[in-house]
């Protein structure tokens, strides 16, 4: 029975450290509908019409995508089941350009957010320090949130169990350290029963939503321009920032230059390099750095 099946693949995919929520609820979705229209192995036709009930071309394409990796694997035990062609295309459509601060901007940036406790200094001291946090690490929202007093050691902040259930260890520049203390010193006292680093003036942790109100109306306050094909700036993007300064430091030689994209990965909490080699191409200026060296490679001058 394919619902067997299905269980049988997510135990393994899970077993391997993936979730697999919605994913899981898709391949039980389309067991079921299988099922229902009476076959016990994958069909590509079936297939197409479980993953065509979606609305959008996108989300065919990635119910589609979904049957197509479980196929993969329960083909290998019973070759009966049969492998749908991707008939809906690319899962993923393209990313959008990122949105990346100069450090002028970050500077007026982290100035705004300040200003913002009219009623409570300690609003606007939260959130300076939250953002700048951000600009110096390019830690992920969720994993500034998530940080409590017992992540912050002598080597750096400790990021426990983030996106695919990784830890890793983040050094700080000895200036974010001190930024960071100066926070703490007027933050321990304020909500001293909490174990977040981050709260709000409820005394709670912070959440997503009150720091993208926040980071929205700093913007609002310096009115920055939107960036090369019409970006917008999103708290993301002080994530992104990080990333390309980072690679614009990248030393010359190849050799060099691998072990700088592995550790910027890794230090990003990305599962694949892939990942951070993206920035090379979604980044203008980047861009122009990698034409410019081939350019000069074919002429018979230094890559």
């Amino acid at each position: 029975m394919l619902t067997t099946d299905v269980q049988s693949y997510l135990a393994v995919r899970r077993a391997m450290g993936f979730a697999l929520h919605s994913e899981g609820n898709l391949l039980q979705s389309f067991a079921a509908f299988s099922e229902g229209a009476g076959k016990t192995h994958v069909c590509p036709e079936t297939a197409i019409e479980w993953a065509g009930l979606a609305r959008s071309t996108t989300t065919r394409a990635r119910r589609l995508g979904q049957v197509i990796r479980f196929a993969r694997y329960i083909r290998a035990e019973d070759n009966r089941h049969e492998t749908p062609p991707a008939v809906f295309g690319c899962e993923k459509g393209p990313r959008p350009t990122p949105y990346i601060f100069s450090s002028d901007d970050i500077g007026r940036f982290i100035q705004a957010a300040s200003e913002l406790g009219r009623r409570n200094a300690f609003r606007g001291r939260t959130y300076s320090t939250f953002f700048a946090l951000l600009a110096c690490t390019g830690l992920r929202v969720s994993e500034a949130i998530r940080l409590c007093f017992d992540d912050i050691t002598s080597d750096g902040l400790i990021i426990r169990c983030s996106k695919f259930r990784k830890s890793r260890l983040v050094p700080l520049h000895e200036t974010a350290q001190a930024g960071l203390e100066r926070y703490l010193q007027a933050r321990r006292s304020f909500a001293p029963l909490d174990k977040h680093v981050f709260v709000s003036l409820r005394r709670r942790r912070l959440l997503v939503g009150d720091a993208e109100t926040a980071f929205h109306q700093s913007i609002e306050k310096i009115s920055l321009p939107r960036g090369p094909g019409n970006a917008r700036p999103t708290i993301h993007s002080l994530r992104h920032s990080f990333a390309v300064r980072a690679l614009e430091t990248c030393p010359d030689g190849r050799d060099r230059i691998t072990k700088h994209m592995v550790a910027l990965s890794t230090y990003l909490g990305h599962s694949k390099v892939a990942d951070t080699y993206w920035y090379l191409e979604a980044t203008p200026y980047l861009m122009r750095n990698i034409a410019d060296s081939c350019q000069s490679f074919f002429t018979g001058g230094r890559p």
